[in-house]
This record gives C-alpha cells, structure tokens and sequence, in this order.
C-alpha cells in the first residue's frame, strides 16, 4: 500500500486511514459506457476493495471515441463490456476484487446486484434504471451518485438517503422515450464524459472515507462547449409526498409479470427483448440450429445472428437485442421465428 496509494496518502482529507477505508469499500457501477468506463478506472486505482461492474451490452467500434477501457480488439471480440473492462482493470490493479456482471439491472435481480454494497454509481443512459437504482439504494439507505452526460452537456447529484432529495424528489416523472437527447441522437464528445465521471468518483471518495463536510450539497450542470456552469441548490429539495423517500413506495422494484418484455433503445436501431427471471440458453446448440439460417459469430459470452437486415445478439441469460429495427412487433416476430417465443 505504502507506494501503490502514497500520492493519494499525502491527500490529508484521505491519508492512511483513509486508503484503509477504501481498501475496505464496496462499490457498484451501473453501466460500463462512457461514464463506467472512466469511474471504474478511478475506483480501481483509488483502492476501492471490491468494485461491481454491471452491464447489459458488448463493444462495439462506435464506443471506442469516448469509452477509455476498450480497443479495437475488444470490439472485434464483440465481447461484453464487463468482461473487458474487468480484464484491463484487473491488469491496472491486482489487490482489489472485480466483478463483472453481464446483466441489464432489472426488478428481478436489481437488490441482489446492488444491496450488498456502501455506494452506487450510476453511469447508466436512461431514467427507468435510474429511478430502479434509486428505490433500491433509498430502501436500503446506501447513497449513491447520479451522473448523465450527452453532446457537450451533463449532470451529477450525490444522493444520500434521509438527508438529501432522492432522484423522485428531483424529477417526479420520467421523460417520455424521445424527449431528451442521447448520445446516439445528439453525439457527445470525450471531455464531458470525463468531467463528469470525474466529479462523480470525486463524490464517491468523499463518501467513502466519511467527509460528510466536503460533499458538494448541489445539483451540478455543464455545457462545456459554451463555458457554462450551473450549480442548482437542492439541500430543501425534499418532498413530503415523494412516492419513494416519502412515502417508501418502490414501484421500480415490482417485476413485471409478463414475460419477453420489449423495449426500444432510443437512437439505437435495436429493441431489447427481455425473458423472464431465471431464463438460460444454451449458446451452442442455438448456433446450430440457426447456422442453416443465416450467418452465425460466437465467442463465450453471446451469439450474433444475422440474418439481413436485422442481427439477433443472444446472451446466455435469454436477453436479445435485435438490431436493425426500432419496431417492437417486427423484433418480437423475429424474436419468436429464430429464438423460440
């Protein structure tokens, strides 16, 4: 510890018994994009003892202008993104344990994945996650650190259940699918994903080694490109009448009872067809079925099935993301004539 952590040691508000601390922590990060490739990076390197990667989705070359753990290689791989963030990172640091997770975080598995840990970061795309994540860490008193970026824009707030608002708090309702802009929409550039992370991991740290004076007590906005910052005081923001924090009512954490549940990923050309909890596959006798059908990529985590226009990528757990499409009815045709229904 004494030369791996020593600059981060002369750091009086961390010191020794701070990187103690840390060598102690639990974190997980939801989303291994942009804003979970660069937190995961500061978490390891911190000392974070234990850090949990969750994501549902593989490299593509489209990632690789902002999202810093992966190359070329990885894309060609299709691999998952956790497991190729978890190899570079094990390379980076040794000493701490980190898990990957190739799951989209859901009602069935979302307090089993983040329960168990002192903090979670959001590093997700959407608002749906987002209010799941935050019923979970307010039902269970773990605080965590929302973040967003997109264009030359983004956001961070740290959430601290039962002393500051919770995200229904901030924003009562989700935004309607299409309403805000995305990264595949609008575009985004690298800078902002690394301002924002990095503020991010800045709130994580203090939290971690218990500086409750240091945190920052606001909702945080950027625009990089046009030189503005916006600091929105949000200290008495919290509502009586919150569902969540308010009322303890977590909806986000009610599964679904309908199985292949179907979404479409905004500015994606893809919709996700989600099975029911507990569903596997078995990858390589589906490679052989559909290999008459059409052309057919496997590695150890999923399968890629193309069939023109359209790819099926199949994961071991049951998820598909039919690409190619944003028309729920034609993936879920495609879905049930090649997969099974």
């Amino acid at each position: 510890m004494k030369t791996r952590y020593s600059r981060q040691i002369l750091f009086p508000p961390i010191g020794r018994t701070g990187q103690e601390q840390l060598l102690q922590s639990r974190v997980a990060i939801v989303g291994m994009g942009a804003l979970g490739t660069v937190l995961a990076n500061h978490m390891v390197r911190a000392g974070v003892g234990f850090v949990r990667l969750i994501d549902r989705d593989f490299v593509e070359p489209s990632n690789l202008q902002r999202q810093m753990l992966y190359d070329e290689d990885d894309a060609r791989q299709h691999l998952p993104k956790a497991i190729a963030a978890h190899a570079k990172l094990a390379r980076i640091n040794s000493e701490v344990t980190v898990e990957p997770v190739v799951a989209d975080l859901t009602a069935h598995n979302a307090e089993k994945l983040l329960a168990d840990v002192q903090l979670v970061l959001d590093a997700t795309d959407n608002f749906q996650v987002r209010y799941l994540i935050n019923d979970v860490c307010v039902k269970h008193g773990i605080p965590w650190v929302y973040g967003g970026a997109v264009s030359a824009t983004g956001t961070f707030a740290a959430i601290r259940p039962g002393i500051t608002p919770c995200l229904r708090c901030l924003f009562p309702e989700s935004p309607n699918p299409g309403e805000m802009p995305t990264c595949d929409t609008a575009g985004v550039i690298g800078p902002i994903i690394h301002i924002v992370a990095s503020y991010q991991a800045t709130e994580a740290l203090k939290l971690l080694v218990g500086d409750q004076e240091a945190l920052n007590p606001h909702l945080e906005h950027f625009d990089i490109w046009n030189n503005r910052h916006q600091q929105i005081r949000v200290q008495n923001g919290r509502r009586a009448d919150c569902p969540t924090c308010g009322q303890r009512q977590f909806s986000y954490l009610m599964p679904d009872t309908q199985e292949g549940q179907a979404v479409s990923l905004c500015g994606r050309d893809t919709v996700q067809i989600s099975p029911a909890a507990g569903a596997q596959l078995d990858l390589d006798q589906l490679a052989e079925r559909l290999a008459p059908l059409g052309q057919v990529e496997r590695n150890k985590f999923l399968l890629r099935f193309h069939v023109d226009p359209h790819t099926l990528v199949v994961f071991p757990d049951g998820r598909v993301l039919v690409q190619g499409t944003d028309d729920i009815s034609l993936a879920r045709t495609l879905h049930a004539r090649y997969i099974g229904a």
